[in-house]
């Protein structure tokens, strides 16, 4: 397995692994960390998507680095798309009223965090040969609202997107813009005990795109905030299926 190589892209450091070069890959992935995570923290999907769909080698994942550090942690160096108010957070997401108020909430930073990722992914295409239409935008919790937001916003149609344990952010723009990505693939998943972000709102997610013409797949597993291997299983499938015959 190729370790990778990180790099600046744009103005973020992305990761990016190849198992088996090749002069063009057939796919771009991208995949977003969590808040707190360090930059390589889903770098481990790839021998696993790998091992479930063997074709998976020859594809470019990249996983970028959010930009703003929240300091050195075991796993390295812990960092965010935009800052968190978990007070706000904790209190509003205990009744009804409150979660609707967080769902159509602009994060602070979520602009610019798109921007930046956005530039990056271009960057990345520049080597590749690739067109917009060849990347699959995914990432997890945090990342997983960001890469959901420029699937959205950009003014290119990606292959797929794969949220994972996500809900919806600034929904009332999403609401409005996701006709446009009408029959996207989409893989959402969500642990029905997860304590970070409750479920019904992963289910909230999963309403909004499905409303909105997406092509929604929705893996509930029983656990907290983190990646099932059902969730696992369903990315390697979809993105077999986006590969050349």
């Amino acid at each position: 397995m190729n370790a990778g190589v990180t790099s600046t892209v744009g103005e973020l450091e992305v990761h990016v692994v190849q198992p088996e070069a090749a002069a063009r890959p057939p796919l771009l992935v991208v995949f977003c960390h969590g808040y707190g995570a360090s930059g390589e923290d889903l770098v481990p999907f790839v021998p696993e998507l790998v091992e479930r769909e063997r074709r998976l080698a020859a594809v470019r994942f990249a996983f970028p680095a959010a930009p703003l550090s929240l300091g050195a942690a075991a796993w390295g160096d812990s960092r965010a798309w935009w800052p968190l108010d978990w007070m706000k957070l904790s209190t509003l997401s205990r009744t009804a009223e409150g979660r609707e108020r967080l769902r159509n909430d602009t994060p602070e930073g979520l602009v610019p965090a798109r921007r930046k990722l956005q530039a990056s992914i271009e960057a990345l295409l520049a080597g590749t040969g690739l067109g917009p239409e060849r990347v699959v935008l995914g990432g997890f919790s945090q990342g997983a609202m960001l890469a959901t937001d420029l699937a959205l916003h950009w003014e290119h149609r990606p292959a797929a997107l794969v949220a994972l344990s996500s809900v919806p952010v600034t929904a009332e723009t999403w609401r409005k813009l996701a006709p446009r990505r009408a029959g996207l693939p989409v893989i959402l998943s969500h642990g029905r005990q997860d304590p970070v972000l409750p479920y019904s709102e992963g289910e909230a997610l999963r309403d909004l795109l499905t409303t909105g013409g997406l092509s929604v797949e929705f893996i509930p597993f029983d656990g907290p905030h983190t990646v099932h291997p059902d969730a696992l299983d369903r990315m390697a499938q979809l993105l077999g299926t986006l590969l050349p015959a």
